[in-house]
């Protein structure tokens, strides 16, 4: 299983954005996710679609939209016209989760959804094989820096073994509270794909340093030989 880090630009200078990017691109990464929040699905207001629209054209990195708001719907269109390659809704804002998957598939997108710290992983059983990216959030959603919810690691584990059983080519991606201690605790439970905020964009020694520390502490649970 290989490990991936995916910068949340949330943590990063919002006055210098690009040069943020350009450095987890330089840091060996394949992607960034983009935070956005509409101020009521979670309490706090981010990016709208010009964010994304002036980031790329200054990277190859891919562009991960994880959309806290609602309705998602309301807003796929605006953000993969502006150049998202992966969008990412959550199952709590939609009643109509298998339309809003098709919505993304679509605009020729990939598409995923976030589930938070108490919704079963059970409520995607009827939609994950069409999902490229499962994202658990191991934090309430809405704020950074927040402390990572141990209680998620089971559900880490029900989803990989699912993924195995059904053989699906999907990534199971982890949001909040990760860092060098958590980071071997989600990849030992089945994560591939751990987005990191201020461990990343916050870390004194820079971002490509954070980025190798991070894959560093990751593989110890992959070492552990406990991943389902």
């Amino acid at each position: 299983m290989t490990i991936k880090i995916a910068p949340s630009i949330l943590s990063a200078d919002f006055t210098r954005l690009g040069e943020a990017v350009k450095e987890a691109e330089a840091a060996g990464v394949d992607r960034v996710q983009i935070d956005i929040m509409d101020g009521r699905f979670v309490p706090n207001i981010t990016f709208g679609p010009l964010a994304v629209r002036a980031l790329r054209p200054l990277t190859r990195l891919t562009l991960e939209v994880h959309l806290m708001v609602t309705p998602p719907e309301d807003f796929i269109d605006a953000f993969a016209e502006a150049g998202a390659d992966t969008l990412i809704v959550h199952q709590e804002a939609t009643p109509h989760l298998h339309r809003a998957i098709q919505h993304i598939h679509g605009h020729g997108k990939k598409a995923g959804v976030a589930i938070n710290p108490s919704t079963p992983a059970s409520v995607l059983s009827e939609v994950i094989g069409s999902l490229q990216l499962v994202l658990v959030m191991t934090v309430n959603p809405g704020f950074g820096g927040q402390e990572f919810i141990a209680e998620t690691l089971d559900k880490l584990r029900q989803l990989r073994r699912t993924f195995t059983d059904r053989g699906l080519d999907c990534e199971l991606e982890v949001d909040g509270g990760i860092h060098r201690q958590t980071a071997p605790l989600v990849v030992e439970a089945g994560a591939n794909v751990l987005v990191a905020g201020s461990a990343v964009f916050g870390a004194k020694g820079g971002v490509k340093n954070a980025v190798e520390e991070l894959l560093q502490a990751a593989r110890r649970g992959l070492d552990s030989g406990s991943v389902v």
